[in-house]
């Protein structure tokens, strides 16, 4: 009588783990599609025998996998850029027929360093975080151990992949354009210490200045600047001198600074030109309609998804980041500087 073909028999044809195969006949994750199928066909051609498998599945019942997607309570507000990505999110898992679970973390979860109710309440197989919570707590979500990808934000000390824009060069491009129209008194206004995006968008403002061997004004950067029209009225108030062009970080900014030099009787684009960030609804609905860079968020959620889906069937690959281009936009508010 002919010995039942085990596990070990099927690792032994392939040369891969028991571990491997077990992964493959039980449906969980671990193992690539392509191994998956191999597993099987070998198992059919070997006559393994699956009610012997410890989890009783059948190999070609897939499992519908459960991903989880965090932000924190102000990322969600911000409808206009991460509400795109987060339907982008949803289009794409639905297209797979996976399920996507939402939760917002506040601030007291964040300081208690609490983790999302739906990791509790339900089996997560990957875990998207939108933007940027505090570091301590994201790094609290990857000890989980669940595969985890990282939204438009990385750090030095987490260990995830990172799906984030290449600020520097889009900054470069945007600041590049303003060089190149005559203007070499240009502006830098953001909150560099809100955002790694926003950091890097200024070293990209100072990359392109340093490559036209333009000397940059300490009196023209306003590193800390806050998206409120009186902070921006009060320091453009005490300049003594004006630049001829500003670079803001997000549209946000791109539409107060607009604002305000309007209010003070400033033309644009004849006598100053503004171009700012995020092609988000305020740049276009501005007069006149800022020049901006552009970010593809449905793209941006499609290859977040696609790296969750890559790091689940490869967990010990090293950690990616992977850089989305920028497109710039040119419209109204920018032109030649007038001598």
């Amino acid at each position: 009588m002919n010995r039942k073909v085990t596990m070990q028999d099927i690792a032994d044809r392939l040369n891969i783990s028991k571990n491997s195969v077990s992964q493959a006949l039980s449906g969980k994750p671990g193992v690539s599609e392509e191994t998956r199928q191999l597993v099987q066909k070998t198992a059919d051609e070997l006559g393994y025998d699956y009610s012997n498998s410890r989890n009783q599945k059948q190999p070609d019942k897939k499992m519908t996998r459960n991903i989880a997607l965090i932000a924190s309570e102000f990322a969600f507000s911000l409808k206009s850029f991460f509400g795109q990505i987060y339907l982008g999110v949803e289009k794409e898992l639905r297209a797979r027929g996976m399920n996507l679970f939402i939760e917002s973390i506040d601030k007291n979860a964040q300081e208690k360093l609490s983790l999302p109710s739906l990791l509790s309440n339900h089996e997560i197989d990957g875990i998207l975080i939108l933007s940027h919570i505090s570091t301590d707590y994201i790094s609290k979500v990857i000890e989980t151990g669940i595969p985890t990808v990282l939204i438009d934000h990385h750090e030095p000390y987490l260990e995830a992949d990172s799906i984030l824009t290449n600020n520097r060069f889009g900054a470069f491009r945007a600041v590049e354009h303003l060089i190149q129209l005559g203007h070499h008194d240009i502006a830098f206004s953001g909150d560099v210490d809100f955002s790694p995006s926003y950091q890097e968008r200024y070293e990209g403002y100072l990359l392109a200045l340093k490559k036209y061997g333009i000397k940059p004004n300490e009196h023209y950067i306003v590193a800390n600047a806050q998206e409120n029209q009186n902070n921006i009225k009060q320091y453009m108030d005490n300049l003594q001198s004006h630049p001829t062009a500003w670079f803001c970080v997000n549209d946000g900014l791109g539409f107060l600074v607009t604002s305000v030099l309007q209010q003070k009787g400033i033309k644009i684009p004849e006598e100053v030109s503004v171009c700012s960030f995020d092609n988000g609804q305020l740049s276009q609905i501005s007069t006149p309609r800022i020049t901006t860079v552009d970010i593809d968020l449905n793209y941006f959620a499609k290859k977040a998804v696609e790296q969750l889906c890559w790091r689940m069937e490869n967990k010990e690959e090293p950690i990616q980041e992977i850089l989305l281009p920028t497109k710039l936009i040119i419209r109204e508010s920018t032109s030649e500087r007038k001598s």
